[in-house]
């Protein structure tokens, strides 16, 4: 597992599903959390709205 730091993004890659998102929420509370569609975890700044994923920039 590898953690990155991309354009003010944590990223984890790994194999995770919404309850590491759940945990992940919790972990980081006024964070914007997602699981992207290779399975790595997004934590995305707070702000408003859902947070667009990094593969889809």
């Amino acid at each position: 597992m590898r953690t990155e730091l991309i354009h003010g993004v944590l990223l984890f890659t790994g194999d995770f599903d919404q309850r590491d998102a759940l945990t992940a929420q919790r972990t980081y509370p006024g964070r914007r959390v997602l699981v992207n569609a290779d399975g790595n975890l997004e934590i995305h700044p707070a702000g408003p709205g859902l947070p667009r994923s990094l593969l889809d920039r």
